[in-house]
């Protein structure tokens, strides 16, 4: 384009003898060339613009790429990480949930034992209850004769208890058996010795009135006389036929385990008594409540 606009300036001074009308024609391309570089020139400017603005969308679109790139590749390690976690937990849930499987199992075996020796032990106790009301019964009918004077047989707390009052069984102040009393103790002692598997604690007791003087044997205070008619009591059982005497044991109480008030004659007389505690042996029970 250049070129010809020189080309046309130049014409005027390399020839005079140009027509008119040729000068015309060539004024005339002149200042369509003219033109023409005007429009193109603008063109050229636009798409320069036109290139600059699609220059800096392509930076931002780059920008936008990269950093589109870049947060797949954190998205990819981070999937890879939870696809890595998710396979680990997997496996170490398969390996907790055998373990729990095993562990609750085992529990299960453990409640199913336990849950046996319970039930043996509950009808081992049945059976000892049942034992005991029979044993109270059979009491109750030997010594039926001597129930209203001072007798009494009870069953409570898993033991049978033969109380007699000293009335039945001692003179005042003596520990020497009375004839109706030995008779007393014979019968009950024959009961027991159907009954070895039974404990035999037999218990003096007094009233709080304290030892005048010195009694018969050097017997000073009532820890002594209670101890010694416990006594006297043991050595009639332990005559009878049957008895095991390791099952047998004597004590005394003194005034200290009273039943009734010793503001009163009834209640001393209550108080002063012979109890005859009969306790089924629990060495089997003891071990199986160790087991549980």
């Amino acid at each position: 384009m250049k070129k010809i606009v020189i080309v046309a300036c130049c014409l005027p001074f390399l020839t005079s003898c140009v027509t008119r009308r040729l000068y015309n024609e060539l004024d005339a391309k002149y200042k369509s060339c003219a033109e023409e570089l005007e429009r193109l020139t603008g063109e050229s400017g636009d798409l320069k613009s036109q290139a600059f603005d699609l220059g800096t969308k392509n930076q931002s679109l780059q920008s936008q790429l990269d950093q589109a790139i870049d947060e797949r590749d954190k998205l990819k390690i981070t999937y890879d990480q939870l696809k890595k976690d998710f396979e680990s937990l997997e496996k170490n849930s398969d390996q907790a949930i055998k373990a729990e499987i095993e562990r609750l199992n085992s529990l299960k075996n453990e409640l199913d034992g336990k849950s046996s020796r319970v039930a043996e032990l509950e009808s081992k106790l049945a059976a000892q209850d049942k034992n005991l009301k029979r044993l109270k019964d059979s009491l109750s009918k030997a010594l039926f004769e001597f129930e209203g004077k001072g007798l009494t047989v009870e069953q409570k707390n898993g033991k049978v208890y033969v109380s007699m009052e000293n009335k039945l069984l001692f003179p005042s102040g003596s520990w020497t058996v009375s004839v109706e009393g030995k008779n007393a103790v014979q019968q009950l002692a024959q009961v027991l010795a159907s009954n070895p598997d039974i404990a035999i604690l037999i218990e003096g007791h007094t009233d709080n009135d304290k030892i005048v003087g010195n009694l018969g044997g050097g017997i000073t205070n009532n820890w002594d006389l209670s101890t010694k008619r416990a006594t006297a009591i043991v050595n009639i059982i332990e005559q009878t036929s049957g008895i095991d005497k390791k099952n047998l044991t004597a004590a005394g109480r003194s005034e200290f385990a009273p039943i009734a008030s010793n503001n009163t004659s009834d209640g001393k007389a209550k108080n002063r008594r012979i109890e005859v505690i009969l306790t089924p042996k629990l060495d089997e029970i003891s071990k199986m409540l160790n087991e549980l």
